[in-house]
């Protein structure tokens, strides 16, 4: 594809799709793993600095989500706001939601033709043309608070198990339990 084309080929298009799919297979796998004594509590660390707790996270991701799809494609239906005092069913509940409409952002940013043509982050960011780089800034956001996620559970003393660990990395094995062939 030559630099600067705004729309990338179908194959492409396809596997970014999948891998984002894979990734909040990744994050359910994590959540699902939270011990209900972790869930809101906050970080050790100094008297008088409170971190997020796991649940304030997942809130804050799948708002996040819910700003892109509302600023980028507000053509499509919100799901509902999630507050940082969910409960974990709750959490996992809308953390989909907010998955399958991400999709359908990604699905009609990537593919030629589709209505998504910029990507706003946020209302005060300049837009960008939507594509690759959407994507990109989308999956690094997640990956960072996964990783606080992580850490935090561990820090608070229940670490994910190792079995756990090994499946996040096994994404042959989370691509099929997806429903697709597997990367390309």
């Amino acid at each position: 594809m030559r630099q600067g084309s705004k729309s990338a080929p179908a194959p492409i298009a396809n596997a970014l799709l999948e891998a984002w799919v894979v990734n909040n297979a990744i994050h359910q796998l994590v959540l699902s793993q939270v011990a209900p004594q972790a869930w809101r509590a906050h970080p050790p660390g100094r008297a008088g600095t409170r971190g997020r707790s796991i649940a304030a996270i997942v809130a804050h991701m799948h708002n996040v989500r819910r700003k892109w799809v509302r600023l980028s494609a507000p053509h499509l239906k919100l799901p509902v706001e999630l507050d940082r005092s969910c409960t974990q069913k709750q959490a996992r509940v809308a953390l989909a939601q907010s998955a399958r409409a991400c999709s359908l952002v990604l699905a009609q940013s990537l593919n030629p033709g589709g209505s998504v043509k910029q990507f706003r982050r946020d209302g005060w960011a300049r837009p960008w043309t939507a594509g690759g780089a959407m994507f990109a800034y989308m999956l690094t956001h997640e990956a960072q608070h996964r990783g606080q996620i992580c850490m935090l559970m561990h820090q608070l003393g229940f670490p994910l198990p190792r079995k756990t660990t090994s499946e996040m990395w096994c994404w042959e094995r989370l691509w099929k339990q997806c429903g697709f062939a597997g990367p390309h």
